[in-house]
């Protein structure tokens, strides 16, 4: 069934920056994913590195159109589409920007620097980054043990801070995320499969490199508002209404992995 938001809880992102649904998927659900990605050749030929400041190596494959496959039908849902739409301003349908596996292995996944997703967005001309969002599904467990996401509480208030490079990723301003965490609340976003976090294009964030013996994977998907048109992005499926599908799609679909129809990023593209 669709989970249909409360004023509560849009009231609770408005105001945090981020919103957590315990059991947006389900176990079903979750373990379809994890087996297809795991065994996804596409998802192996495309995967990048990215180094963080220690040298670390982050590991993610990113693609901008969403097909019939199970990441497709996933991020197409009836759920995650009505829950976006909710949660951005504007009233212009909502596009598939571009989704990510991220695939943080044991003992060797490096860390997320602090930013702000609109602090890669800017670069792409975005204009309004109210009408913009991700959101994370918990594909395996996230703890802090594992590097799981820390955001800060609000952040998404302080509008855009200024980034610079930080390793082979984009990095906050260490000042004002210093004077961020003086002012606001540090929240270690632990996740069992299935939960689901919604947060804002200016909520400062970052993860720890996973030292445990446990890997920690999610699937990121940003969504925009079809009337925030990006003057320097190659991509146009930010700007392509979402194809809505059935809850039920997920299941009742075969196991289909990722095609080189899915538009993936290069590591050339993240490093520029």
């Amino acid at each position: 069934m669709t989970h249909q938001l409360t004023n509560a809880e849009i009231t609770s992102y408005q105001e945090d920056g981020y919103l957590i649904l315990h059991g947006f998927f389900n176990e079903k659900e979750v373990s379809k994913l994890y087996h297809v990605a795991i065994e996804d050749d596409a998802i192996s030929r495309h995967s990048i590195d990215l180094n963080d400041q220690s040298g670390k190596k982050t590991k993610l494959a990113l693609w901008y159109t969403p097909g019939d496959d199970v990441y497709g039908l996933l991020t197409r849902s009836q759920r995650i589409a009505l829950a976006v739409g909710y949660l951005m301003d504007g009233e212009s349908p909502v596009c598939h920007y571009h989704s990510k596996l991220m695939q943080k292995e044991p003992k060797v996944g490096g860390a997320w620097e602090w930013h702000q997703d609109y602090g890669y967005w800017y670069k792409n001309e975005f204009l309004f980054p109210d009408q913009m969002i991700s959101v994370m599904v918990a594909i395996t467990e996230a703890t802090k043990e594992n590097g799981c996401l820390q955001v800060i509480k609000g952040s998404h208030k302080m509008g855009r801070v200024e980034h610079g490079s930080a390793g082979e990723q984009a990095g906050a301003s260490q000042r004002y995320v210093d004077l961020a965490l003086k002012t606001m609340e540090l929240i270690y976003v632990e996740l069992k499969p299935g939960d689901t976090l919604f947060f804002h294009a200016n909520v400062l964030h970052r993860s720890e490199a996973n030292l445990s013996d446990q890997s920690r994977w999610s699937l990121i998907s940003a969504y925009n508002r079809q009337s925030n048109i990006p003057y320097n992005e190659k991509s146009a499926s930010c700007l392509i209404p979402l194809s809505i599908v059935p809850d039920s799609a997920l299941l009742s679909a075969g196991d289909a992995g990722l095609t080189e129809k899915a538009d993936f990023l290069t590591h050339n593209d993240a490093t520029q």
